[in-house]
């Protein structure tokens, strides 16, 4: 049978839903996973409802919501939610005994180095490609709360402010956070089974009832600090979410039997089918298999704003903005022109947290540097490391192809479409190619779907790089500037807009302006 449909029985978290795992023939593992998100959502609305700001205090929002976490976990994973709590106090303890000058790096080794080896552990020791909920997942989400806060505290404490960059300064954190603090921030029932990341400001700010405070609506373009309006209420934007959980869940369920990934390495398949089925099969069988994560992660952002977290203000309409902590925006996934907005669009959360902990401060090759972190990260599956290896030669053959390309069809309205057209059928098939063995996990089958298409997009990716310049236009700006100087200096302008300098005390503005982090100007 397809991976994630096969029954199976054993688990170390609660078996008390196993007559339901039965009955609708799905591992008892994924049905714990989802039934304790519904739990969660339930109680968000209790937690907005009963333990608003207004009707009680941090402390004990920070209490219930730690122990319904940790409650969360223990029915998911039995014992092995103890190393949720291992990983969050032996961090806080490093950063206690190290200092904040170095904390960042012993916190970023030791947590993903337990990540790691967790990860081995549940691969090679227990059940090796059994593609359902584990204990490693969670601790994904945690290592990330856990880097982020590090570089925070740091920037903080530590670094000078020119030193920072704008992000970086709007999210530094002044103050050292209490045990209590720490362990609410990385094990809340909002967010301990599927995320998403969120900085540990906004979160605190969110705690203590300040967020809606610090969103003043914008007319004209302008703060209007007079304009008052009620709390606003995230019921109509959670509904919303929960029918596109509905519906994606009922496609993956439908579509992934049908359309297997493993289908694409089948030998009778590609020797009877031509080339043309087969891209269209590789587009769709890679389609079909995306619904699960539209499913886990808008589930998980319906969670956070049915307990009042998320909220982004208001647009230059007055309407209210659900989308801070935001994982995807499926319309522009489906819809992606280049490599780049896909990516831009996709486990955004996950994204910034390597521009911020890597990207942004690699001395080297960041392009190459946050690819590897990305698939250290992941997890130890060979497939993933193929899937970034390729997607880091395909981000920079787009970068070039788009930097030499694309400004020859701006002259039109006609030419731009057919540009369109064609950059997102060459998109949809580039990101098929890249993430089949993400899905396959193993070498054999990855390499076999590879091999069964001459590595065509590999070598294509290789041509572009040795033939055409990765920055034609800058390139003919300075060798115009080597024949006629110019008159006066220009100082260089910061990719990242100058909004995110704002003297907020959270990152809401940042989310938009941080994806940034992965155009051409920015990876130069």
């Amino acid at each position: 049978m397809i991976r994630g449909i096969t029954m199976v029985t054993s688990t170390t978290g609660s078996t008390l839903l196993l007559p339901l795992s039965n009955a609708v023939q799905l591992p008892i593992d994924q049905v714990n996973f989802v039934a304790c998100q519904l739990f969660a959502l339930l109680a968000a609305i209790w937690f907005r409802t009963y333990l608003h700001p207004s009707k009680t205090s941090s402390l004990i929002r920070h209490i219930v919501a730690t122990l319904l976490g940790l409650y969360l976990a223990l029915f998911c994973f039995g014992w092995y939610a103890l190393h949720f709590i291992v990983q969050s106090g032996i961090s806080y303890y490093i950063m206690i005994v190290v200092g904040v000058e170095n904390m960042h790096k012993y916190c970023f080794v030791f947590a993903l180095g337990y990540l790691t080896l967790c990860q081995i552990a549940t691969v090679y020791i227990f059940d090796y490609g059994q593609y359902s909920a584990d204990f490693s997942g969670p601790m994904m989400i945690i290592t990330q709360k856990i880097t982020s806060l590090a570089f925070e505290i740091r920037d903080g404490m530590f670094c000078k402010e020119e030193e920072l960059t704008p992000s970086q300064r709007s999210l530094a954190v002044r103050r050292m956070p209490s045990p209590l603090e720490y362990l609410s921030y990385n094990c809340n029932f909002m967010g301990i089974l599927a995320g998403p990341l969120c900085s540990y400001k906004d979160y605190i700010t969110f705690i203590e009832g300040r967020s809606y405070q610090l969103k003043q609506s914008e007319v004209n373009g302008k703060e209007d600090t007079n304009y008052e309006r009620k709390e606003p209420s995230p019921n109509t934007v959670v509904v919303h979410k929960l029918i596109v959980c509905a519906v994606s869940l009922a496609f993956y369920m439908t579509a992934t039997r049908i359309l297997p990934v493993e289908y694409n390495i089948d030998g009778h398949f590609l020797q009877t089918t031509s080339v043309p089925t087969r891209i269209i099969y590789l587009y769709l069988s890679l389609m079909a298999a995306r619904p699960k994560y539209y499913f886990a992660w808008t589930l998980a952002d319906a969670i956070n704003n049915a307990a009042g977290f998320g909220f982004q203000g208001y647009d230059r309409n007055g309407e209210e903005n659900w989308d801070l902590v935001s994982n995807l925006n499926i319309k522009n996934i489906e819809s992606s022109t280049s490599f780049k907005m896909f990516i831009d669009n996709w486990n955004i959360q996950t994204a910034l947290w390597l521009k911020r902990v890597c990207y942004e401060r690699a001395t080297f090759s960041p392009t190459a540097q946050t690819f590897m972190l990305s698939a250290i990260w992941h997890g130890v599956y060979p497939g993933y490391y193929l899937t970034f290896f390729t997607g880091s030669l395909m981000t920079m053959a787009a970068r070039n192809m788009r930097n030499n390309i694309r400004h020859y069809f701006l002259q039109s309205p006609e030419l731009k479409l057919i540009y369109d057209i064609i950059t997102w059928v060459a998109t949809q098939v580039a990101i098929s190619y890249t993430v089949a063995p993400f899905v396959l996990l193993s070498v054999r089958p990855s390499l076999q779907f590879y091999s069964s298409w001459y590595y065509c997009l590999h070598l294509v990716c290789i041509l572009v790089l040795l033939v055409l310049p990765a920055r034609a236009k800058k390139k003919a700006k300075e060798e115009k500037d080597d024949v006629c100087p110019p008159l006066t200096k220009t100082s260089k302008v910061e990719t990242i807009s100058a909004h995110n300098s704002h003297p907020s005390t959270n990152n809401n503005s940042n989310q938009r302006e941080e994806t940034t982090w992965r155009r051409p100007s920015a990876a130069q």
